[in-house]
Order: C-alpha cells, then sequence, then structure tokens
C-alpha cells in the first residue's frame, strides 16, 4: 500500500497536502483499493462553505458508494474536472489526482490529522 510521507491523513481514508493556506483533498490507496473500479466522482459546488466532517463530494464505484468528508473548515476553490469524464484517474493514481482544493479557515485543525506513520498503522488495524 502507498502513502506518501507528505501527506496528513484521516480515519475516513482522504489525504490532504498542504500548500501555503489551501488543501489538496483525495482519496487514499487504501481507499481506491477497496472500493475496486471508479465509475463516477460527484464533485463539491466551487465557493461551498465546508465544515470539518461535512461530505463534500461522492465517489461511485462498481462495489460501492462513498462520501468523501472534508478534515478541516474552509472554502472550495477549485475542484479537479478532470475526474468528471476520467474517475478512473483515483484508481490509476489517487494521490497525483486531488478531488478538491479547500482554502483553509483553522490551520490548528490540521493538528487532529494523522502522519504517515500512524496512518499506516490504522490501516493495519483495519484490515
Amino acid at each position: 500500500m502507498n502513502i506518501p510521507n507528505d501527506l496528513l491523513y484521516t480515519s475516513e481514508h482522504e489525504w490532504l497536502r498542504v500548500n501555503g493556506e489551501q488543501a489538496y483533498l483525495g482519496i487514499t490507496d487504501f481507499a481506491q483499493h477497496h472500493l475496486g473500479d471508479i465509475v463516477f466522482v460527484e464533485l463539491p459546488e466551487m465557493d461551498t462553505e465546508i465544515s470539518i466532517g461535512e461530505s463534500i463530494a461522492v465517489v461511485e464505484s462498481v462495489k460501492a458508494v462513498s462520501s468523501v468528508y472534508s478534515p478541516l473548515t474552509g472554502t472550495v476553490v477549485e475542484n479537479n474536472e478532470e475526474l468528471e469524464d476520467s474517475p478512473e484517474l483515483l484508481n490509476q493514481d489517487p494521490y497525483a489526482n486531488h478531488i478538491a482544493i479547500i482554502s483553509i479557515s483553522n490551520r490548528d485543525e490540521l493538528n487532529d490529522l494523522m502522519s504517515p506513520e500512524a496512518y499506516a498503522a490504522f490501516c493495519a488495524e483495519q484490515e
């Protein structure tokens, strides 16, 4: 399982790449592997203010429909529109293909996310 060292992780199997005051949000390798072939991604609305824990996107696979939850409070400033036509990009490389970019409202919330080491241990428990 691929767990990049430069990201933060959630217990819902999302990742965040923080870049200044913005965070790229996506699903992890663990998530895409367990979902199977992804066939549809419902992206969040642009300029939507979101709260921590709120469902902001939906990923559908041949096996299941799963919500993507925001790991922080902020505003959606960009969507990865490539996923509308090519949702399978999340299976090919979930870390190169984010779902959305969020403008961070409260940086302190980042402290509640898992390090790569903690996430690896969490995933081991899930198997």
